[in-house]
C-alpha cells in the first residue's frame, strides 16, 4: 500500500469557518503576535493569552469540516495516509482521518506549566486557578512562538519514506513547517493545492510536482480524480 503524508495548514481550515493564522493586517483575529502566543505574553498577562484562546476553542466548536477534510480521511480506504498538521484544531480528527499529528498543538487540550507530558483533554474555558493533578497551572496545549516543536522530529520520520506527499493549505513559508519538504524523497510526487502557491527553488526542481492551484474543497476531490487515474 503506497503512503500518503498530507502537510496541511490554516488555509484548509479556513474554508470550515475558521480564521487564518494572520489577516491581511498582519493582526491575528485583532492581536499582535507577541500579546498571545510567546512565552513572554504569557508571562505578562496570563490572563489575556487564556481569553484569547477560550475565544478560539468557541469558535472551534461551532464549525464543522467540510468536504476537503472528509475527502482525505477517505483516501485511507486505499493509502496509507499520515497528516502532519500546522493546525492546532480537530477538524482532520472529525472528517475520520486517524493518523494526525499536530506540529504545533492542540486547542483542545491543556497542559500543566510545570509538567508538558501532563496534557488533558479540554474543551470549556480554561482560567487562572485551573490546575492540573500535580497542582501547577494548566496552560493551552499550544506551541507559541519561540518554543520548542517537539514533535518535529516524528514528522521527519513520518515523510521520509512518502510515495506521495500532499500540500494543502499552507504557504510553506513558516518554519519548521516548511523544511519537512526537505525531507520527503526524491521520486515521491508532489501535489501542493493551493489558490496562490508558493514555489520554491526546491519543489520547482522535484520532477514528479503538480500544481493544483484550487482552495481546499475543490482542489482535493481533483487529487483523488488524479490519483484514481494511476
Amino acid at each position: 500500500m503506497k503512503k500518503i503524508v498530507v502537510l496541511s495548514g490554516a488555509g484548509i481550515s479556513a474554508e470550515s469557518g475558521l480564521k487564518t493564522f494572520r489577516d491581511s493586517d498582519g493582526l491575528w483575529e485583532g492581536h499582535k503576535v507577541e500579546e498571545v502566543a510567546t512565552p513572554g505574553a504569557w508571562a505578562e498577562d496570563p490572563e489575556n493569552v487564556l481569553r484569547f484562546y477560550n475565544q478560539r476553542r468557541k469558535q472551534l466548536l461551532e464549525v464543522k469540516p467540510h468536504s476537503g477534510h472528509i475527502s482525505l480521511a477517505e483516501l485511507e480506504r486505499a493509502y496509507h495516509v499520515e497528516i502532519i498538521t500546522q493546525n492546532v484544531d480537530d477538524l482532520h480528527e472529525r472528517a475520520g482521518s486517524s493518523n494526525v499529528l499536530h506540529l504545533h498543538g492542540e486547542l483542545l487540550k491543556v497542559r500543566s506549566v510545570d509538567n508538558e507530558d501532563l496534557v488533558l483533554e479540554w474543551e470549556k474555558d480554561l482560567n487562572l486557578g485551573d490546575c492540573g493533578s500535580d497542582g501547577k497551572q494548566l496552560r493551552p496545549h499550544i506551541v507559541w512562538f519561540g518554543e520548542a516543536v517537539p514533535m518535529l522530529e516524528k514528522a521527519i520520520v513520518k515523510i521520509q519514506d512518502a510515495d506521495i506527499v500532499v500540500i494543502v493549505g499552507t504557504s510553506m513559508v513558516v518554519y519548521p513547517a516548511a523544511s519537512l519538504i526537505h525531507y520527503a524523497p526524491p521520486y515521491s510526487q508532489v501535489y501542493y493545492i493551493d489558490p496562490n502557491p508558493n514555489i520554491n527553488h526546491e519543489l520547482s526542481l522535484r520532477p514528479n510536482f503538480k500544481i493544483i492551484p484550487e482552495k481546499a474543497t475543490i482542489g482535493i476531490p481533483i487529487l483523488l480524480e488524479n490519483l484514481n487515474q494511476q
